[in-house]
């Protein structure tokens, strides 16, 4: 009997051991997988962050090291000078004293201030500047506060998302798709992985290869973070920074994919922006990139270019835009559902963004400095950011020709994708 109750005591003692072991685990995991900000990088120096491997790799609050504009080559065109008015809206007036000190030689490149501290409240120097400034929706308010917040902590990292995995020899990257989404939209993004964005090497050998660009949950959503961290390390293709996931923010979004590409991805070939629930026909666009001169190849910014646009003054639209902030019209812009840039104007795009005030609407921004740089967005008929006419929606022969179309829910994507491949289509 005493035998029996020792084995049982023995036995006890083992489970407790086991469950002390498996809370601590989980309690672990949770305390270094949960929403970090600057306080918790700084208490926690050696925060791990997921690489494209599924590895892990310690990462400080500077372990992201943003490239340098290249400060001796910048130059402004005299077309964006000519479109952009000098008037006394704020963001003209912030774009002219920046090309004023460009003009004079002063370097232009302000350092970023501390992300910890740099959204603290400028209230008495925007209301000072912006008369109405109180009058501005709650959302362009936030936006203005943090204009000149460009270095946000990165949360899930994917540093060898470009280094060629063992078996793959040294092919670079022909085309690298960049997909904004947000931390909720799970299941547009295994869509994508599913059908037009999946990794690998297409025709001609072309390597392709996608990652996701996503900011943090407001702090009333349900904390996603572990599963986030799961989906990072089973997949290896989301980035995440420590930023509100808002439409006035994908401009900083941008920022980021610029910063984050010149680090970890520098040699691709060609860049694709766009939305989660855009579907684009891979061949296609693989086909036309490969049709290209290397002079257009180069310098190449095309989709579905608006050319005559103006901002909306009617504060109910998402793209409002006040008249004492900005006042003037937009320069030709390729739609933000999806567009293609080179690769080699990554680095000119960014150091121009560096002169160029934030503009709240990301792909007007995006023109915004392609027009600086003396680039014009080319209009492609393929790209349709509008969607195709109602009657020819369920028609994969018009599908079939083009490159781009906005937008598709996961169920239409995965069901198109098949569609448009199958054996049995004739067109």
């Amino acid at each position: 009997m005493r035998r029996i109750q020792t084995s049982f005591s023995a036995m006890v003692l083992l489970v407790t051991l086991f469950l002390i072991f498996l809370y601590s685990t989980i309690h672990l995991e949770t305390t270094y997988s949960r929403k970090a900000g600057p306080e918790d990088l700084l208490e926690h120096p050696s925060l791990q962050v997921h690489d494209s491997d599924g590895k892990t790799q310690s990462s400080r609050q500077d372990s992201f090291t943003t490239p340098q504009p290249d400060v001796h080559n910048v130059s402004v065109s005299d077309g964006f000078r000519q479109t952009i008015p000098q008037n006394r809206a704020y963001w003209n007036r912030l774009l002219y004293s920046a090309l004023r000190n460009l003009n004079k030689g002063v370097n232009p490149f302000r350092h970023d201030s501390d992300w910890s501290c740099c959204r603290e409240t400028h209230q008495e120097l925007l209301q000072t500047n912006v008369h109405d400034f109180t009058s501005y929706p709650v959302l362009f308010q936030d936006f203005l506060q943090g204009m000149n917040c460009k270095s946000p902590p990165v949360l899930i990292n994917q540093p060898n998302k470009c280094i060629p995995a063992e078996g793959e020899g040294d092919n670079q990257t022909f085309l690298f798709f960049a997909i904004k989404s947000a931390p909720g939209n799970f299941d547009r993004r295994q869509a994508v992985r599913d059908t037009w964005g999946r990794e690998g090497v297409y025709q001609n050998g072309q390597r392709v290869r996608t990652v996701f660009l996503l900011g943090s949950s407001p702090l009333d959503d349900p904390d996603l973070t572990p599963l986030l961290s799961f989906e990072a390390r089973h997949f290896g293709d989301l980035l995440q920074w420590d930023f509100h996931e808002s439409l006035l923010n994908l401009t900083l979004k941008m920022n980021m994919l610029f910063q984050w590409t010149l680090k970890n991805c520098p040699h691709v070939s060609f860049v694709f922006s766009g939305d989660d629930d855009v579907f684009v026909n891979t061949p296609a666009l693989l086909s036309y990139l490969q049709s290209l001169e290397p002079s257009k190849a180069s310098q190449l910014y095309v989709g579905h270019v608006i050319s005559t646009a103006n901002p909306l003054r009617d504060p109910n639209s998402k793209y409002y835009i006040p008249l004492s902030f900005y006042d003037g019209p937009y320069p030709a812009y390729a739609g933000g559902g999806g567009f293609i840039i080179s690769g080699a104007l990554l680095q000119p795009l960014y150091s121009v963004s560096r002169v160029i005030p934030f503009f709240p609407i990301d792909d007007v921004y995006t023109g915004m400095c392609s027009k600086a740089l003396g680039v014009s967005p080319e209009a492609h008929a393929g790209f349709q950011t509008f969607d195709v006419k109602e009657q020819d929606r369920e028609n994969l022969c018009v599908h079939k020709d083009l490159i781009l179309i906005h937008q598709r829910s996961p169920q239409q994507m995965e069901k198109l994708w098949r569609g448009i491949h199958s054996p049995l289509l004739t067109c």
